[in-house]
């Protein structure tokens, strides 16, 4: 029904009542907490709810389903006791200024998700449900090609980072998308209406406060989380005095997890993670940023629709028709659109990286934009290229999708091209 607020502006509303009455306002970019508040996102009080959609993504549909299975109580409130994060990260200046300059640096990230049972303390004594959007905790890992890479020389086992089992000792960070919508559409140069209306009409419908409460400028999208795997002290990334090297990877299930051997997703993330140990060794600090965006984000079902097409077709699997397949089937190359990308870098307070482990102009593009230096980027060797990944490498190198030497300066760069063109 239509709704006059106090600007006389007409809105579009089913919650005429609830029009700008949070008891929990945002200020997003504010530097003090107290006055950032919190995002209150979680559904055993919708009095309270400053933000659309809830918690842990895609997997809200699993608590949905656990809750009509009655193995859930919804006004379960977790206990946070000792969950706080083992390594404080931030507050870094990259967090606070006006959301709605072309260079803020956080819109799509909650950068106070981390701390929320310290710094909104007020709220939760007052008996609102604050979850935490990001954990940090420790943890080891253990790859094969680690043990290679130590067996040929190429890493030490120190006892610290690398332990004599092979193990590697890593801080590592989940972090659920939380987008100040007015933010994101800034980024990408459209309306705040055409973003909402955007996701809605593309989401089934599934979120109609998008529509109907302009007031409420959070929004949690159904989507898969970020990891973060720190190697050596995470505090090194924000000092512009260590060498940092980072990789940035877009999962890809298929190689990453089951060794596929069509692309170069896993020699290329596990080439990042020794380069990252390697500059720990040398007392410096590396990470590993993983994002959920399996198959370019067009879904891992798109991606092996677009397998069998360029195997099948007439003359077999080729560089020149690669990402024409992609297209045939998508309508689009690429849906990442890296320019919420960055933001993950700025919660960690990085100013400059030394090496960054990737070949993508497009990734490069938007972090440089964004106002972080990029000293060296490193290529894949090309003995990690595995036979059946030729094609691909061909394809993106043709499509000039890796400019070697390429340094873009910041002042020349007025915005990320999205050319679909990514590992």
């Amino acid at each position: 029904m239509p709704h006059t607020n106090s600007k006389s502006h007409v809105v579009l509303t089913s919650h005429p009542g609830q029009i700008r009455k949070q008891k929990t306002p945002l200020q997003w970019g504010a530097k003090d907490p107290v006055q950032r508040g919190p995002v209150v996102a979680t559904t055993t009080n919708l009095d309270h709810r400053n933000s659309i959609g809830t918690h842990s993504g895609s997997y809200t549909v699993y608590r949905a389903l656990a809750s009509a299975a009655g193995a859930l109580n919804t006004e379960h409130r977790p206990d946070l006791t000792n969950t706080a994060p083992v390594e404080k990260i931030g507050p870094h200046p990259s967090w606070f200024g006006n959301p709605l300059e072309k260079d803020f640096k956080i819109v799509s990230i909650d950068p106070f998700g981390a701390d929320v049972a310290e710094v909104f303390k007020h709220w939760f004594d007052k008996g609102y449900d604050i979850r935490p959007t990001i954990a940090v905790t420790k943890a080891h890992i253990n790859m094969p090609e680690i043990s290679e890479a130590i067996r040929k020389g190429r890493l030490q086992v120190d006892g610290k980072l690398i332990k004599e089992n092979h193990d590697v000792v890593v801080t590592k960070a989940a972090i659920e998308p939380v987008w100040y919508l007015p933010g994101v559409a800034a980024r990408f140069n459209v309306s705040e209406g055409d973003l909402r209306k955007a996701l809605f009409q593309h989401t089934g419908g599934m979120f109609p406060e998008l529509v109907t409460r302009p007031d409420l400028k959070v929004f949690l999208p159904p989507i898969g989380s970020t990891s973060v795997y720190f190697f050596g002290d995470p505090q090194g990334l924000s000092n512009p005095n260590k060498e940092v090297t980072i990789r940035v990877h877009d999962e890809c299930n298929g190689s990453d997890v089951f060794g596929s051997d069509i692309c170069t997703c896993r020699p290329y993330l596990a080439h990042g993670i020794e380069e990252a140990i390697k500059t720990a060794q040398r007392g410096g600090s590396g990470a590993i940023v993983y994002y959920r965006k399996e198959g370019r984000a067009l879904g891992e079902v798109t991606k092996f629709l677009v397998y069998n097409a360029r195997k099948r077709q007439q003359g077999g699997d080729s560089a020149a028709t690669y990402f024409l397949r992609t297209e045939c089937v998508a309508g689009v190359q690429d849906m990442r659109f890296q320019q919420l990308m960055p933001d993950v870098l700025h919660w960690l307070g990085i100013t400059k990286i030394d090496n960054f482990i990737s070949m993508s102009d497009m990734k490069h593009d938007a972090i440089v934009s964004s106002g972080i230096k990029i000293i060296n980027r490193v290529e894949i060797p090309a003995d990690l290229i595995p036979p059946d990944a030729h094609v691909e490498m061909e394809a993106k190198k043709a499509a000039g999708y890796f400019t070697p030497g390429k340094v873009l300066e910041q002042e020349k760069l007025t915005k990320v091209k999205g050319r679909g063109l990514d590992e």
